[in-house]
């Protein structure tokens, strides 16, 4: 779609390709990311993984996401967001199927590289894509960049719905089915979002420079790097964590279902303040959120209160998670030229992507010391936090200024 068009386009069409785009956040976050968490205690009770081994798998799949970023900040200038799009989406599929296939450390590992890799691809992409639907109507911009994040929480309901019910019956022995499974729908769902792309013009093909400077942005990339240490620690041990204090099958269906639900839910909360807010001050907001909701599952509250507290967690995480990214996506958006989104989110997505090596693994590696998992789940919430202050220090740039 050109931009300008928004006038003579139904707005029904525009939200059906920021929808079909979104399956890429599905693909790329919840099912290659995010439903290992689920999957972790089945597989963990299967293959005797203790939680160092249980972190190192998603240190791995982290460090493919951050091999993703550099590979897309190297060739999205020259291949452009599409082509990196579908293949990106292509190689995560095959890897969640391949998942299902092996069963020693080292092949899950190279798996969840491969799926790391694909799914920053798809993940960066993505959003530039979704920010040039209708790129010079900044109201439908905004809805567009907050439906293409949000729509990783279709992925969260699906896999809270029939994982934990699905190892229910199948007991342990049973992932490696999930894996194939969600590969199987990944492939679908790539087919599907495909035929959106073709509909959206290349950013990379706008008139302007690709050239950007990092210091002006410094205080929003600071805080990124929070996000990535502290949000992936709660995505890896949460259900674990569950399971210790007791929670069944029911209550971590019930929990991740809501995690997908506000997030599905969260563009009606964050489109107005992407829209209108300048600087840090959205990221600020939704961090603090984040990090509120990242606390609460280790207070020590009566058992009476454990469910509901266990939803309150899932639905501020839920709100927060993916509009951490879209604050990212709509801060470059309002601050530099089009040809640079790209390069632009590929920088901060590898700066996320160290974040996320290092968290999983150490807080597996402080568990298995003390003995719980209590201590890196608090730590990730104070460093959300501390993130959410620095957000504050972000001032809002001009596009001209570049």
């Amino acid at each position: 779609m050109q931009p300008g068009q928004r006038s003579r386009v139904h707005p029904s069409r525009i939200i059906l390709l920021a929808a079909g785009l979104s399956l890429g956040p599905t693909v790329s976050n919840s099912f290659a990311r995010f439903a290992y968490a689920l999957v972790l205690p089945a597989m963990r009770e299967d293959l005797a993984f203790n939680f160092s081994q249980a972190g190192l798998l998603n240190t791995a799949n982290a460090l493919g996401y951050l091999l993703g970023a550099i590979l897309t900040r190297l060739l999205v200038n020259h291949w452009g967001n599409k082509v990196l799009f579908r293949q990106g989406m292509i190689l995560t599929a095959a890897a969640l199927i391949v998942t299902g296939l092996v069963h020693d450390l080292w092949s899950l590992a190279a798996c969840r590289i491969a799926g790391g890799i694909g799914g920053a691809a798809a993940f960066i992409c993505g959003g530039a894509l979704a920010g040039n639907i209708v790129a010079q109507d900044p109201k439908w911009s905004a809805r567009c960049i907050t439906i293409y994040f949000g729509g990783a929480g279709l992925g969260l309901i699906l896999c809270g719905a029939f994982v934990p019910l699905w190892l229910d019956a199948e007991g342990a022995a049973g992932w490696p089915s999930i894996w194939i499974a969600m590969g199987v729908a990944a492939a679908i769902m790539t087919a599907i979002s495909q035929t959106c792309v073709n509909q959206i013009e290349e950013p990379s093909h706008a008139a302007g420079s690709a050239a950007w400077p990092l210091s002006p942005m410094l205080a929003a990339f600071l805080s990124y790097i929070c996000f990535g240490l502290g949000y992936i620690v709660y995505m890896t041990f949460i259900i674990a964590w569950l399971r210790i204090q007791g929670a069944t099958s029911g209550d971590v269906a019930i929990m991740w279902s809501m995690l997908g639900l506000t997030t599905i839910l969260s563009p009606l909360v964050w489109s107005g303040p992407l829209e209108r807010w300048r600087g840090g001050r959205p990221m600020a907001a939704i961090m603090l959120t984040l990090g509120i909701g990242a606390g609460l599952p280790v207070l020590p509250v009566d058992p009476s209160w454990q469910l509901f507290t266990m939803q309150c967690s899932a639905a501020l995480f839920g709100l927060g998670m993916f509009n951490v990214p879209a604050s990212v996506s709509a801060l470059i958006k309002h601050s530099l030229p089009r040809p640079a989104w790209g390069s632009a989110m590929a920088t901060f997505t590898i700066a996320f992507g160290l974040s996320q090596v290092i968290a999983p693994l150490t807080s597996g590696w402080m568990a298995d010391i003390s003995g719980s998992l209590r201590g890196g789940l608090t730590l990730s919430s104070a460093i959300i936090l501390l993130g959410a202050v620095l957000a504050l220090a972000q001032r809002p740039l001009h596009r001209q200024q570049h």
